[in-house]
C-alpha cells in the first residue's frame, strides 16, 4: 500500500507520546501490504474495523485509534487522524 502520509504517523508521535514504535511497525507492515479488500486488512490486523467510508485500527493495545481510507483499486491508504480512545468516542473525525 501507498501510505499517505507518514508524516500524519510522526505528528501523532510527538503529540502522543509513547505511540512511535506502535506507529512505525503498524506503518511498516502496511506499507509492504497488498490489501485488495477488507478480508486482507483483517488478516493482518484482525481488530480493523470498516466505519463507513473508513477503516479504523486500533493501536497500541486500542489505547489510540487510526482512522484511514483505502482505495484498493489504487493501492492507496491515506491517513485521516490519530486519535485517543476518548477523542475517537466523541465522533468529530466522521465529518
Amino acid at each position: 500500500m501507498d501510505v499517505i502520509s507518514r508524516k500524519k504517523l510522526l505528528e501523532a508521535a510527538r503529540t502522543h507520546g509513547g505511540t512511535e514504535s506502535a506507529l512505525d511497525t503498524w506503518y511498516r507492515i502496511t506499507r509492504k501490504a497488498e490489501w485488495a479488500s477488507m478480508d486482507d486488512v483483517r488478516r493482518q490486523f484482525p481488530s480493523a474495523d470498516p466505519v463507513g467510508k473508513f477503516t479504523v485500527f486500533n493501536i497500541k493495545g486500542n489505547t489510540f485509534r487510526l482512522i484511514a481510507e483505502i482505495n484498493y483499486r489504487t493501492g492507496r491508504l491515506y491517513i485521516r487522524n490519530v486519535l485517543t480512545h476518548a477523542e475517537y468516542d466523541k465522533g468529530g473525525w466522521k465529518k
